[in-house]
């Protein structure tokens, strides 16, 4: 029997996992999330910007083991949909622009000196790091910019409140440590991206409030009501009654003649 070049071709296997659950601690997932969701809700409506995290990128076609796993990413110019994992050369050779690593103890050194080296040699333009603890990165938050190959430290900014602000040219945004915590802002508007969570519940709260402004409205309206009668008592006339209480005269006078 004679087989084939393509039987005799051994299939090559690119894993969509490790095939062990993500371990990390309660602030690097929290931040890995926010950093993917936030950015996910800010290139909502972009169907050529692709974010996402904590996903197996292969670089290297035929070599299983040229694998990065950024915690958080963005690529340019490529379809947003769901993938198992990002194979770059079915992407158009396209590659992350930014990386955000969050670091803790078991990741520093790869985030410090491995990562680095690979992100470089592929080209992503931004190479960001954050510590939730404080304990392994200091500064707490470091951004790099690609120059030629290598990266370069991009200078933080202290605010006039105290915050630390790098700029990201890549994503047009700043990323910001507020008390220790990371938090993205659209530098024009200075507003701060939100999670889904924290999105939801701003819309919650934006709710309740418009609730609780009705409702007190509403009783100042009564309120300026139960008032006429008493004015009418004290020898006002309607428009005296009217004026007092920044009410219309026929107001007024509807409740006269009710």
């Amino acid at each position: 029997m004679t087989l084939s070049t393509n039987q005799l071709k051994t299939e090559i296997i690119y894993p969509d996992s490790d095939g062990t659950p993500m371990a990390e601690s309660d602030p690097a997932r929290d931040y890995l999330i926010y950093g993917v969701e936030s950015l996910n809700i800010y290139f909502q409506d972009r169907d050529d910007v692709y974010v996402s995290g904590n996903l197996f990128i292969y670089y290297k076609k035929g070599i299983p083991s040229a694998v990065v796993a950024p915690d958080v990413f963005v690529v340019y110019g490529v379809e947003k949909k769901k993938r198992l994992s990002y194979k770059v050369w079915q992407e158009a050779g396209k590659v992350p622009s930014f990386v955000l690593e969050v670091t803790s103890l078991t990741t520093q050194e790869n985030d410090e000196e491995d990562k680095p080296k690979k992100y470089a040699l592929l080209g992503v333009q931004e190479y960001f790091q954050y510590d939730p603890t404080g304990d392994y990165l200091n500064p707490q938050l470091k951004g790099s910019s690609l120059v030629e190959g290598r990266y370069q430290s991009i200078a933080a900014k202290l605010l006039p409140d105290g915050v630390t602000s790098i700029h990201s040219e890549v994503l047009g945004l700043d990323l910001r440590l507020i008390d220790g915590e990371l938090r993205f802002f659209e530098p024009q508007t200075e507003k701060k991206l939100l999670s889904h969570k924290e999105t939801e519940k701003a819309r919650q709260e934006a709710e309740q409030a418009r609730q609780e402004a009705e409702q007190a409205r509403q009783e100042a309206e009564q309120a300026r009501r139960d008032a006429i009668p008493r004015l009418l008592e004290l020898g006002l006339n309607m428009d005296q009654v009217a004026s007092s209480l920044s009410l219309p005269v026929d107001e007024v006078r509807r409740f006269i003649q009710e």
